[in-house]
């Protein structure tokens, strides 16, 4: 063996176990699963402790500031009476929405359990439940606030974090229930008014529901509709013109794309589809970001040319969409 090259020496890797090696694999795999084990049961403690008026606020924050384990979602479902307190931490502040004074603590203080109801809302195996329950419909009056103030503001976007890690699964039937409920006019307020990073959120949940292809039909039902998301995605791209934001406008110009895919939409964004997207506008705020340049390239030309056959088909331009009431 010792006159083999060296390039030719055996790797000691495949020329049998190594002992200390694998009694120091060993070790560190019984170290993490201890420690996984301490942590779950520090879990556990909390979240036993969520159910304690007393102890509640301390639980919340704790809970929301670890790492969120893959069985924390089904122990807060399962554990009794946990919902119910995440519950009763949200509608308790209902009475300071309007007129609005909540406080910095109070927002602090619900939003930690809007995290661990994030948290629910995420798992696979807590997500069709928390559906079932209807528990979205809490955060709505959240949603419905329009103070500009930091507590209301945290408020509104991180409700909106619950609503966009039901999305973000592609699932039918998160966008089925929340279309059966009021989600979309509520985005299309917090895209009219709300901060910068609540308007991308809101928007994203909007593009969520538009990919799906019940979300789509919804959608572009009624011209009623379609020219409130359309007015709505049309004035956020008359702000971007004056504050850019690319994250913002990435969200925006896929919405649009998405409307474009239905035949009578492309046709109405013939005559609604802001001039700023079709000049050069935006060309220094996406200059570096190769995938929306193609969306925006791939939506005006979906524009011109689904817009002319349509308009032979039909016969009519967006006073024919007009007039049928639909989209």
């Amino acid at each position: 063996m010792s006159m083999l090259p060296q390039s030719f020496s055996l790797n000691p890797s495949f020329s049998g176990s190594n002992p200390t090696s694998a009694s120091a694999n060993a070790n560190v795999a019984n170290a993490a699963h201890a420690n996984k084990d301490r942590k779950m049961a520090s879990a556990e403690q909390l979240v036993l402790e969520l159910s304690n008026p007393d102890l509640r606020e301390n639980a919340l924050l704790d809970l929301s500031k670890r790492e969120i384990f893959q069985d924390l979602a089904p122990l807060l479902w399962n554990s009794f009476g946990t919902i119910a307190a995440l519950l009763q931490e949200i509608v308790s502040i209902y009475p300071v929405l309007s007129p609005p004074t909540l406080t910095p603590g109070a927002s602090n203080r619900v939003c930690n359990a809007l995290a661990l109801l994030q948290c629910v809302a995420s798992h696979q195996d807590t997500r069709t439940l928390f559906l079932n329950a209807h528990i979205p419909l809490y955060l709505y009056p959240f949603l419905n606030t329009t103070s500009k103030t930091r507590p209301f503001e945290y408020l509104r976007l991180t409700s909106l974090g619950v609503i966009g890690a039901l999305v973000k699964v592609d699932d039918t039937e998160v966008i089925s229930f929340l279309l059966s409920t009021e989600i979309i006019p509520l985005c299309l307020r917090t895209m009219e008014m709300g901060s910068e990073l609540s308007k991308t959120v809101a928007t994203f949940i909007v593009q969520k529901i538009l990919l799906d292809d019940v979300g789509l039909h919804y959608i572009c039902a009624t011209a009623e509709r379609f020219f409130a998301v359309g007015r709505v995605l049309g004035t956020m791209v008359q702000s971007l013109a004056e504050q850019p934001s690319p994250r913002l406008l990435k969200h925006i110009i896929r919405c649009y794309l998405r409307l474009s895919d239905n035949p009578r939409a492309c046709e109405a964004l013939r005559n609604c589809l802001p001039e700023m997207l079709r000049d050069s506008t935006f060309n220094s705020c996406l200059h570096e970001d190769q995938t929306t340049n193609r969306w925006l390239q791939q939506l005006v030309h979906n524009v011109a040319a689904g817009g002319r056959v349509t308009a032979l088909q039909s016969g009519g331009g967006i006073e024919h969409i007009l007039g049928s009431g639909v989209v």
